[in-house]
């Protein structure tokens, strides 16, 4: 099958290294079949919100690279309505722009509202790019009042993160897309752009909108990752931050609802949203979800993580390929880890894998030298 894109990889060089870098992630990627990844805008020191800080990011890459590696811009309100700044960055060569609607959790990378996005919209239609947006809108009252009135035992557990962060949040912020969608249909004021829901947890009202959006010729699309169609709140332990991600990891109704959702077309491809960190800030000692680092470490693991749990849902090789290969490719204009994965049994190992016709990765081994390359926007 063709290799993996893989279009949601924080790899957070340069700046944070230590969580994980270039060499050591495209490594992971080589080993999970995946042959081009698209970096994300954060967790980088700088963010990736200017020409200078890209130029910066991909200088930071030369000589490391084990697979192909595209990269996404940062939208934030520092820029969001600075054309000369944005013209900058896309024509750099960014494959388009990523933004949040709550906080990211990073303080140099804010998040935006809708008018960020209806103007950022506008810009990216002129290089028929798309938007990535992470979608959640916090109810910042409910939010506050939970993290206050917790006690320690509570903070340890994972039904008390599900509440901090219920359905809703994604809900409100996919009915404000759905709305700024409109403006990407022909002959819109965004004609040529379109908005790309990522990492859609909720299966519920969420994509619902999602479905209508497109019946009515909205340009969007829409992913989720396999720690959401693995995993179910259920069988999270109490103390297992491994599994704390944003959106969270909700029931197993839910998780059979995004495989048929998924299965019928209705989510566009998947990714793994794979951003790592170091053992302390995931609270591995003391289990407080509320602290934790909210990231799955799961580069490596999306090829056999989506076959072994597709098989109960009758996945086919086709689907594989569309999910991770065809579709994401055309997104993106191309046409030891502390993880919860730990210790599953996975049906399916990825033996060999080749970028461009080179060996990358056989047997556990990885190529001596990185022959990937940076993947620019023209």
């Amino acid at each position: 099958m063709p290799g993996l894109v893989d279009v949601h990889v924080h790899l957070n060089e340069p700046g944070r290294v230590e969580w994980e870098g270039f060499e050591t992630g495209t490594k992971a990627a080589a080993a999970g079949g995946v042959t081009t990844l698209i970096d994300m805008p954060l967790n980088s020191v700088p963010t990736t919100t200017s020409k200078e800080a890209f130029e910066m990011k991909v200088d930071a890459a030369k000589g490391k690279l084990f697979v192909d590696v595209g990269f996404w811009g940062g939208l934030v309100p520092e820029n969001a309505f600075n054309i000369t700044a944005l013209n900058q960055l896309l024509g750099a060569g960014v494959l388009g722009l990523k933004s949040f609607m709550c906080p990211s959790g990073i303080n140099d990378f804010p998040m935006t509202n809708a008018s960020h996005i209806k103007a950022a919209l506008e810009i990216l239609a002129n290089y028929r790019r798309p938007l990535l947006v992470h979608a959640e809108i916090p109810q910042s009252s409910q939010d506050e009042r939970l993290k206050a009135d917790v006690d320690v035992v509570k903070r340890r557990m994972y039904s008390t993160y599900l509440e901090t962060r219920p359905p809703s949040w994604e809900e409100g912020a996919v009915k404000e897309l759905v709305t700024l969608a409109k403006d990407t249909i022909p002959n819109g004021p965004a004609d040529g752009a379109h908005i790309h829901i990522v990492h859609l947890s909720d299966a519920s009202a969420s994509l619902d909108l999602i479905k209508e959006a497109k019946e009515s010729g909205a340009r969007i699309t829409v992913e989720t990752c396999p720690h959401y169609l693995a995993f179910a709140a259920e069988e999270i332990s109490d103390g297992d931050t491994r599994f704390k991600c944003a959106p969270p990891i909700r029931d197993a109704v839910n998780r059979d609802h995004l495989w048929k959702a998924l299965k019928e077309g209705h989510i566009d491809m998947l990714s793994s949203d794979h951003s790592p960190s170091s053992p302390e800030l995931k609270n591995v000692e003391t289990g407080d979800f509320l602290s934790a680092w909210g990231g799955i470490s799961s580069l490596q693991f999306g090829l056999p993580v989506t076959w072994s749990y597709g098989q109960h849902y009758g996945l086919k090789l086709r689907e594989l390929s569309e999910w991770w290969s065809s579709r994401p490719a055309k997104l993106s204009g191309l046409q030891k880890k502390i993880t919860p994965y730990a210790g599953r049994q996975l049906s399916g190992t990825v033996i060999a894998t080749f970028v461009r016709g080179n060996l990358i990765y056989e047997d556990d081994q990885h190529a001596t030298a990185a022959c990937g390359s940076p993947i620019l926007a023209v």
